[in-house]
């Protein structure tokens, strides 16, 4: 007989998958994509995904027989499987950090150990045989007559019964003397959601047997009679119909009726049932397409017309002309023709808006994936598109970079929103993918058709569109013939007396606010710093409060009155003197979106006046919440970080501040500029969007900076040309991919001892291609030191040779012993 052998990835950052050997009984009832339980070491079990079968046996190393096949049919289909090696192999990262970022956790099962007592060593009774119980100590005994109450334990529950911690000599010596086994429990993480039905007993279900029981809770159980009643008139009596109705349906409306109801239930008056139930229910009513005005209409049908030749289109429309709704005709296109659309945001934050358009046209065929859903809701959506072919399948889904990753079997559209947004990018933990790009080469093992949309878009993606690889389209005017903002620019004289609290405040800025809040306007402030103050100094020394794991000053948040780290979240109070020289005038540097609302609170005491940062949205329905209360004119004044520049459409809005745009200017990175453009853009773009022309202030010490003038005239074309000279000259990306290698290590010395051996390695290939190694910006992180090598290859050079010889070099290293302690970090395309 043929032995079978299957390839797994396993959830640990190992270079490759390990192949396991099939048992005789399972051998030709494996599928690629299923899940299997393996061993891995010496008493750990790990659950993995099949990628390949075959009758290969590995080379190096004996194959462990796979231990359990947890599907009956694959989880994963090979398209994912494509994906995950393109993943794994473009962004060099293995291919378990795929699965890892890939996979919902609940997919990935547990692995515990679990003791259990040997049944050899009973009699007939049950009891512990006596010759064998005086093997046993007083501690052991403890355990074995535990084992024969409660059947099985786990570590953590003798380690409680004993009290004691090291417990691991008494579990040898049971399990040595043979009065103890292990068992690996796995246990499935996924819980499908129930919910209560009830019913009227069918005893009660004819018209005679109804009324006499009617008459019978009038007489002595009203608030019986109450929940009768409540389900007949759900029921529509008048057809003598007894559908089985959701609990809460039931109960809504009713005061202290659940203990009532469970009182009907156990009397036999309702049968109650648990059903498994969907987590991600629509409601509400189909409203329908909106009808698209003739320039919006030239551009569906340009982009119409593109794909049937490009698969990749850019739609290049100013803030607010109205892509969203030319994306919902696409989609309806595409689901008209059988296929399933992916819609790409880059934050969290917009899919709250976004949804509820979706839904008023496309009703239940919408889903939302991303990292604020429950394991279980993700878990759901996973299950729902992998069964296709089913009528409650989704036909699109909502999501934010994660959602690349989900079983497609039919993607026919991909739209990438916002698609210049650095959040796309995934900076930690492995895989550090783009999810801009990867939906492009997603897009492609489907053969689907790819729009990005932006208002500003990268330079990258416009350099491809105006030279050939991608289409072209453009929407040059706002919906509604609404106008575009009046931007202004007020120079900021600051005197560096810290002492004045409304520094960062000029009065034409302040007076704007005032006009706008007399005329019923919104306003959106837009700051680019959370906390309250940045950092505190003693003005006598000049001592700040630092990280003890970082290389950063801690910022200080006046609401729970701590000092901070925002990079490893080290935290300490703050003293009312210094702590260096004793001084007791400490003063608050810089401005945090937290100082701003307290300020703006003194100059606008009757204001609504809310703020949108990290800080006031780390609840799941946090974002969603605020964005409400603001559509709803319940917030006057929104002070925000880039979550307010982001694509949010509000039709009240008569004013956008910017607080400080010289924080985005000076800033030390080739995309510096770039990301100014977008931000200043994206956040005007949410002023006036309907009715009156909305008014734009930026604030700013250098008011005559060429970004700046930019902006004012909304000159993306200006912008461009002067970013694709300074790109080509010094050989930035679109004209050169970039690989970092950051290397980290406790020890200073050991680290840039291993930064010049690895980086003379490379240039014995990559020669002048390699920069550094140079300290970044933040020299020390979770108390770990970093260095980084850059690598700039030409586009006109091979990217799949060099990254060969670029990993040949990187293992190599890591087998050098001298380097044990340092580790490496590499991020292809980077985009910080």
């Amino acid at each position: 007989m043929i032995t079978e052998f299957v390839d797994v990835i396993i959830p640990q950052s190992v270079p490759n998958a390990l192949t396991y050997r099939v048992p005789r009984e399972l051998t030709g009832t494996i599928q690629l994509g299923t899940r299997v339980i393996v061993p891995l070491g010496k008493t750990k079990l790990v659950t993995g995904i099949v990628r390949a079968l075959h009758q290969k046996a590995p080379g190096t190393y004996e194959a462990k027989y796979l231990d359990v096949v947890l599907d009956d049919s694959p989880i994963v289909n090979e398209i994912q499987l494509s994906f995950w090696q393109w993943i794994s192999d473009y962004y060099l990262c293995n291919p378990g950090d795929v699965l890892n970022a890939s996979l919902p956790g609940a997919f990935k099962l547990s692995s515990e150990s679990k003791y259990l007592l040997n049944q050899a060593v009973l009699d007939d009774d049950a009891n512990i045989k006596g010759e064998v119980a005086d093997k046993l100590n007083d501690k052991e005994y403890l355990v074995i007559e535990a084992l024969q109450i409660r059947n099985v334990l786990s570590l953590i529950e003798i380690q409680e019964l004993l009290s004691i911690k090291t417990v691991q000599p008494i579990i040898k010596s049971l399990i040595e003397k043979g009065f103890m086994v292990i068992e690996q429990a796995i246990q499935e993480k996924f819980i499908p959601k129930s919910e209560t039905y009830l019913t009227l007993h069918p005893q009660y279900q004819s018209q005679s047997s109804l009324q006499e029981l009617m008459n019978q809770l009038e007489k002595r159980a009203f608030k019986q009679l109450e929940i009768l009643l409540k389900y007949l008139q759900l029921s529509n009596i008048p057809q003598l119909h007894f559908p089985e109705l959701r609990k809460k349906q039931l109960l809504l409306g009713l005061t202290n009726a659940d203990s009532v109801l469970q009182t009907m239930v156990s009397k036999g008056y309702f049968v109650s049932v648990s059903k498994q139930v969907d987590r991600l229910v629509f409601d509400g009513n189909i409203v329908g397409l909106k009808t698209l005005n003739e320039i919006q209409k030239s551009a569906y049908d340009e982009i119409s017309l593109h794909f049937k030749s490009s698969k990749v289109c850019l739609l290049h429309g100013i803030t607010g002309s109205g892509k969203t709704e030319v994306y919902i005709h696409l989609m309806r296109d595409a689901i008209a023709q059988g296929k399933q659309v992916l819609y790409l945001l880059p934050e969290i934050a917009l899919t709250a808006q976004i949804i509820v358009r979706l839904q008023k046209v496309f009703g239940k065929k919408v889903g939302v994936y991303h990292s604020r859903y429950s394991e279980n809701e993700r878990v759901e959506v996973w299950n729902r598109l992998l069964h296709s072919d089913e009528e409650n399948t989704y036909d699109i889904i909502l999501g934010a970079r994660s959602a690349v990753f989900l079983p497609f079997s039919k993607l026919g559209l991909v739209i990438v929103d916002e698609e210049h947004d650095s959040s796309y990018k995934q900076f930690e933990p492995a895989p550090r993918y783009n999810a801009r790009d990867s939906a492009i080469y997603l897009a492609s093992l489907h053969r689907a058709n790819v729009l990005l949309g932006s208002a500003t878009p990268s330079v990258e993606s416009y350099y491809h569109a105006t030279s050939g690889k991608y289409s072209l389209v453009q929407l040059k005017n706002r919906f509604g013939n609404a106008q575009l903002p009046e931007v202004k620019v007020v120079m900021t004289k600051r005197s560096g007396k810290n002492e004045s609290s409304d520094y960062f405040f000029t009065e034409t800025l302040l007076d704007t606010i005032s006009q706008k809040l007399a005329q019923k306007k919104q306003v959106i402030l837009f700051q680019n710093r959370r906390g309250f103050a940045p950092q505190l100094e003693c003005k006598q020394c000049a001592y700040v409060p630092h990280c003890t794991n970082c290389d950063v000053s801690l910022t200080y948040h006046k609401a729970a009155n701590i000092l901070k780290c925002h990079y490893c979240g080290y935290s300490a109070m703050p003293t009312p003197s210094c702590q260096q020289c004793g001084s007791n005038y400490i003063l608050m540097k810089g401005v945090g979106t937290e100082k701003v609302e307290e300020e703006l609170q003194v100059h606008f005491q009757e204001a609504r006046i809310a703020r949108m940062d990290l800080d006031t949205t780390r609840t799941r329905s946090a974002f969603q919440k605020l964005i409400y209360e603001f559509e709803e004119q319940n917030i006057e004044i929104l002070i925000g970080t880039q979550m307010v520049t982001k694509g949010l459409d509000f039709e009240n809005v008569g004013l956008v501040g910017v607080i400080n745009a010289d924080s985005l200017m000076n800033y030390p990175n080739f995309r510096s500029f770039e990301r100014c453009f977008q931000l200043l853009t994206q956040v005007s773009g949410r002023a006036g969007r309907a009715g009156d022309k909305g008014e734009v202030i930026i604030q700013t010490s250098n008011p005559t900076h060429t970004i700046i003038k930019q902006v004012i005239d909304n000159n993306f074309k200006e912008f461009f040309h002067y970013q694709i000279e300074e790109r080509k000259q010094f050989l930035y990306p679109p004209f050169s991919r970039l690989i970092r290698i950051n290397l980290q290590c406790k020890t200073i010395e050991l680290l840039d001892d291993a930064a010049e051996e690895l980086s003379k390695k490379l240039r014995g290939e990559f020669g002048k291609r390699v920069l550094g190694p140079e300290y970044p910006m933040i020299k020390r992180l979770r108390s770990m030191h970093h260095k980084n090598i850059l690598i700039k290859i030409e586009n006109t050079i091979s990217i799949t040779k060099s990254k060969a010889f670029l990993m040949k070099q990187i293992n190599e290293f890591q087998q050098n012993t001298s380097f044990k302690g340092v580790r490496l970090v590499i991020d292809v395309d980077i985009y910080d």
